[in-house]
């Protein structure tokens, strides 16, 4: 279809269902009890999305943050409370229904929070030509909107042009664990629900990394749906648009912690555990982020340590006979690729079939937080415990 056809048949479709209240895409997790405290019903009905980008403790006071496909305004309205008076919220949306809505019920929201006037203001405008100006946004929220965008790089790049340095992004999306297929993507009733559209998490992630984004992580991960064997979830994903480095760097070497045996981060360098890498501004400006900073000792002076050092982490296999069920493994983590203790190698957004002894590796604390999990197993498995080597190791 052409772009033009796909973006009216969106419209329309989302257009109708502010008008009959039909409920529509996605899993959301909305505490709408607290929200029925200072949002009126009309837009709490018409509500749609995949996540909660503005509940997730992202939002700072004072800032200014920028919703894309603000719709009836729920993630704008949430994200006012939490930026207080003195902080500014912009929505855009292309739908002219949702932008009335959302507009005439600015001024209710600000008399229910207490404010002399509304801090947010809705503008008509598509998410690949947004109407806001070069480096004035401290944070970007969406939710449930990107995929539906005909051209996503396109997204990717305003949203880099429109963050400020040290500006930030936490979107909501469903994406799928394999392309989507033609038959899928020239459906026009499926585009509308949050399901033609959808890149896979690899595309996704490399998509904003090439805009300019670094310490892309995965926040929240949730099932949806699988159609003709195709896995669509739903992520939240967070990062950065990194600040200038200083002029005077103070570190120079970093060395990996772990857990992983070994990483490649989103600029192509490779670490291995317990052994320094020199590091340029750049670099070192990266590694202190808050997803990658606790796997990092960085330090003016080169530091190796081995497994006796307190600084070493890892997550070591059972030596033990493992089942296999099903399951597959995404990397959602702010890396390229990592490694484990057992000769796995996950490269980012790609699915990767582990055993169940693996699976309790990746459900530990320091693994948990960088991984989709997703079972594409259609019954329950009745195999028995397999040994993979002649030692006794598996998977």
């Amino acid at each position: 279809m052409p772009i033009e056809e796909i973006t009216q048949k969106v419209s329309d479709r989302y257009a109708k269902a502010a008008s009959t209240g039909e409920q529509m895409c996605c899993p959301t997790s909305y505490d709408f009890a607290d929200l029925k405290s200072f949002i009126p019903e009309e837009v709490l009905k018409i509500s749609y999305g995949c996540g909660t980008p503005a509940g997730l403790n992202t939002v700072r006071a004072g800032e200014t943050v920028l919703d894309i496909g603000s719709g009836g305004g729920i993630d704008c309205f949430e994200a006012s409370r939490l930026v207080g008076p003195s902080g500014h919220i912009i929505g855009i949306d292309m739908t002219d229904t949702m932008l009335e809505i959302a507009s005439k019920n600015a001024p209710i929201v600000a008399a229910n929070l207490g404010y002399a006037s509304p801090n947010v203001e809705f503008r008509k405008g598509m998410a690949e030509a947004m109407p806001v100006n070069d480096d004035t946004i401290d944070l970007i929220i969406s939710n449930c909107v990107i995929n539906l965008a005909p051209d996503k790089r396109k997204v990717f790049r305003e949203m880099f042009r429109v963050a400020k340095r040290g500006g930030r992004f936490t979107i909501s999306d469903i994406v799928s664990d394999q392309t989507v297929p033609q038959y899928l993507v020239h459906d026009a009733e499926k585009w509308g629900d949050c399901l033609s559209g959808a890149l896979t998490l690899a595309d996704y992630m490399t998509g904003m990394t090439e805009a300019g984004f670094l310490g892309i992580h995965l926040t929240k991960f949730s099932p949806w749906q699988v159609i003709d064997g195709i896995h669509f979830f739903s992520v939240t994903l967070t990062g950065y648009k990194l600040p200038t480095p200083s002029s005077a760097p103070t570190v120079r070497y970093a060395t990996l912690r772990g857990p992983f045996s070994r990483i490649v981060d989103e600029r192509g360098t490779g670490y291995q555990r317990g052994i320094p890498q020199p590091v340029g501004a750049d670099l070192a400006l990266l590694l202190s982020q808050p997803p990658l900073a606790p796997y990092f000792v960085l330090s003016q002076e080169p530091l190796w340590f081995d497994r006796e050092d307190t600084r070493w982490t890892s997550v070591l296999p059972e030596q033990a006979p493992c089942i296999w069920r099903g399951h597959f493994a995404l990397l959602a983590g702010p890396f390229l690729e990592v490694a484990d203790d057992d000769a796995h190698v996950y490269r980012r957004g790609e699915p990767l079939e582990i055993c169940s002894k693996t699976l309790h590796v990746l459900e530990a604390d320091d693994y948990a937080p960088h991984f989709a999990i997703i079972n594409r197993a259609s019954q329950p498995v009745g195999g028995e415990a397999v040994h993979c080597s002649p030692t006794g190791g598996c998977c």
